[in-house]
């Protein structure tokens, strides 16, 4: 169950409108690293949680949050809209193509689609899908999504920061940039502590190593021009899980052979072998 304040986080008030940035800022709402995106992911880790009530309530904490960040977010797009030039953008573009350039950025569906509002979209006007989200129930591997999500989210925002020199957008961008920052924080402390108690960086770490192909465990294959990955850490010295040494190949080995696959049955009219 949630309860809806009125008041917002933290203020979501631009100094004027500005269609352009409105259509830029959807990106962070309803693209792939949107808060919408991480929105959906934290709150279904936290209903599928079967972990101690400690990570099930780290995940409602923060999905909780995202939630008022969507809605910054989708009131910041709708103050930049107010009284948006739509109709002096049409007068533009017979009268004056610089100009109509300059407006032609702004995404004509906040007037025809949304009225004024901002979409559940991405800033080309691609819906937000659920695929975007993962919740695999195994909170090590769903962890280190979460990480990645608030790493491209808190790139792209820091981005955005510098594509407008409103103080009223900036100042909302520098929270969230904040809250990014400590959600990465929070995230990789809870990957550590697994990894803690697992006593393993593996996903998953029960799987029996003895059914793995372990002569390739802690392989890396030259496969593309040049050795310059062998200077990496993970090319030599011992591996971070502490049970292999790692180890660089520069002629890549091969244990299967070339595939060859016997003619489909003449019902599907597949191209038959050559009887060359």
């Amino acid at each position: 169950m949630f309860y809806h304040f009125k008041e917002l986080q933290f203020e979501a008030k631009p100094s004027r409108p500005d269609p352009v940035f409105a259509r830029k800022l959807q990106e962070v709402l309803g693209g792939q690293y949107g808060e919408i995106s991480v929105m959906m992911q934290y709150l279904f880790q936290g209903f599928n949680s079967r972990a101690e009530p400690k990570y099930r309530d780290l995940l409602f904490d923060i999905g909780t949050e995202e939630i008022g960040h969507v809605e910054m977010l989708a009131t910041m797009i709708a103050r930049l809209l107010n009284d948006a030039p739509f109709e002096t953008q049409q007068n533009a573009y017979d009268t004056d193509p610089a100009l109509a350039a300059i407006l032609g950025g702004s995404n004509p569906q906040h007037a025809i689609v949304s009225g004024l509002g901002a979409m559940p979209a991405d800033s080309n006007g691609n819906r937000w899908t659920a695929n975007f989200i993962i919740s695999s129930g195994n909170l090590l591997a769903d962890f280190r999504a979460n990480l990645t999500a608030e790493s491209q989210g808190r790139l792209q925002v820091t981005r955005l920061y510098n594509m407008t020199d409103d103080p009223g957008v900036r100042d909302m961008l520098s929270f969230l940039i904040a809250r990014d920052t400590y959600h990465q924080n929070q995230w990789f402390a809870a990957i550590r502590e697994l990894e803690e108690r697992e006593n393993d960086i593996v996903v998953p770490s029960t799987f029996p190593r003895s059914k793995e192909f372990q002569e390739v465990s802690y392989t890396l294959f030259n496969f593309s021009e040049g050795e310059e990955s062998k200077k990496g850490r993970w090319a030599h010295g011992p591996s971070f899980d502490g049970r292999g040494e790692y180890k660089y190949v520069s002629e890549p080995v091969f244990w299967g052979s070339a595939p060859k696959l016997p003619p489909a049955p003449p019902l599907y009219y597949n191209t038959p072998p050559s009887k060359m």
